[in-house]
């Protein structure tokens, strides 16, 4: 569910394997701004992400995507190329990466996910005004939520 850019400025010390929901504390770096204040959030690691993000950390790595990353500059554009290079010849026409991001949503809303729920996870700014008000859902109850669609 993350943006993309938001996964390109990583750093490895954002990754948490331990523990029972597993999750990226996503904040934002010098090299990488996120777009809204709802964007600074945890996302669970379930599935294919939890794998890959076991991946980065064998890696040994400082930042977790150092190709299209320093601590001077996060270039999600390349990262953006390259994967929708490597998405052209196996997706249907239009799709593209950032269509992953959508499809996170239409996943957990097949699974029932509360909307408020879904843009938690998502980073996504929830109308209303007692939307701000308290903390928000725990790491736990979305692992559970992202779990469900694996």
């Amino acid at each position: 569910g993350m943006r993309l850019s938001e996964a390109c400025g990583l750093q490895a010390c954002d990754i948490h394997l331990d523990g029972d929901a597993p999750y990226i504390d996503l904040v934002e770096h010098p090299w990488r701004r996120l777009k809204t204040s709802s964007s600074s959030r945890q996302v669970p690691l379930v599935g294919a992400s939890l794998w890959a993000a076991y991946r980065i950390m064998d890696a040994g790595f400082t930042l977790a995507f150092p190709k299209y990353c320093s601590e001077a500059k996060c270039n999600a554009n390349s990262a953006s190329a390259a994967l929708n290079k490597w998405l052209k010849p196996r997706v249907t026409d239009g799709c593209v990466i950032h269509s992953f991001r959508h499809s996170l949503r239409d996943r957990l809303r097949a699974v029932e996910c509360p909307s408020d729920m879904i843009d938690q996870i998502g980073g996504w700014a929830t109308a209303g005004v007692g939307q701000a008000y308290g903390d928000g859902y725990g790491i736990d109850k979305k692992w559970e939520w992202l779990s469900a669609i694996t």
